[in-house]
């Protein structure tokens, strides 16, 4: 019989649990809100107790500890999600649960999940995963390794040229104001043009200037780290209208300079949506739990 894992992918308004083999067997899936920390940890862990697995991977919302030697490894840090900094994940899975379990950041496991189980990915030596949604992160995949240092990247808090005359939105980042996070996520958009994001037409100008802030934020990453894939997902890159929006702005701003036909074309294989749709981060999380036994 094949060993069965488990997976968590834990967002700030919804967790994602599962039980499976991978993308071709999904025995059990369970979707349901992010509320207390206590109560949303314990419908996890009651959902895995139902199945003998062979390990867990872990991955929630961040910031996250991800430093073994830290007092607070497994614990999300200093989240704007009320009631949730300094919530420790790993250790109570731990007193139930005596087998391996994997922890990383919600989107680290999105990036390892289409560099493993996506096929075009495999020989794919670095790969950067963008969500953008209500929050904005990336998972960054070097030498098929996920990147840590000082904890994990924080892509969705760097700074951006920002036109306060075309744009006056001050951002809604509440540490950074009008960080990428802070201009560009789902709630940004609502709040900037006074309605839902996903309520806007395709046309609409809003989309335009989406376009222009992630274009720079991909610009700046195809710079300093070189990727050979930028995969964007997230419920703001449902709409189908930005991703060849976005291409052309990172051709114009790069402006020939990267010496890579990757990035002198189309860039249709390049800047593309997820492989594994919606199921990036919790396929993910299953694959770091498989890599924990190895």
């Amino acid at each position: 019989m094949n060993k069965i894992y488990g997976g968590m992918e834990g967002g700030g308004t919804k967790f994602v649990c599962a039980v499976g083999t991978g993308p071709d067997e999904i025995i059990a899936e369970t979707r349901f809100p992010t509320t207390s920390p206590a109560e949303t940890l314990e419908r996890a862990i009651s959902f895995f107790k139902n199945y003998e697995l062979a390990a867990i991977g872990l991955a929630p919302f961040g910031p996250v500890d991800l430093n073994p030697a830290s007092p607070g490894y497994g614990s999300i840090t200093a989240t704007p999600k009320a009631g949730w900094s300094n919530t420790n994940i790993l250790g109570p899975f731990r007193q139930q649960f005596n087998v391996p379990i994997a922890f990383d950041l919600d989107v680290n496991a999105a990036a390892f999940g289409e560099f493993s189980w996506v096929p075009e990915n495999h020989a794919l030596e670095s790969l950067v995963y963008y969500t953008i949604g209500t929050g904005i992160g990336a998972g960054v995949l070097i030498n098929g390794r996920l990147v840590h240092g000082l904890t994990h990247p924080e892509a969705g808090h760097v700074r951006l040229p920002h036109d306060w005359q075309k744009d006056p939105f001050p951002g809604l980042c509440p540490f950074h104001g009008d960080c990428f996070e802070g201009m560009a996520n789902g709630p940004a958009i609502g709040k900037r043009w006074g309605q839902p994001a996903e309520t806007l037409p395709e046309d609409h100008p809003a989309w335009e200037l989406e376009a222009t802030y992630i274009a720079y934020a991909l610009t700046g990453a195809i710079c300093m780290l070189s990727p050979q894939r930028i995969v964007l997902g997230g419920g703001v890159m449902e709409q189908p209208q930005l991703f060849p929006l976005i291409r052309q702005k990172v051709h114009t701003y790069l402006n020939d300079y990267i010496p890579s036909p990757v990035v002198k074309g189309s860039m249709e294989g390049f800047i593309v949506p997820p492989g594994l749709g919606k199921r990036s981060g919790i396929l993910g999380a299953m694959a770091m739990a498989m890599k924990s036994l190895q």
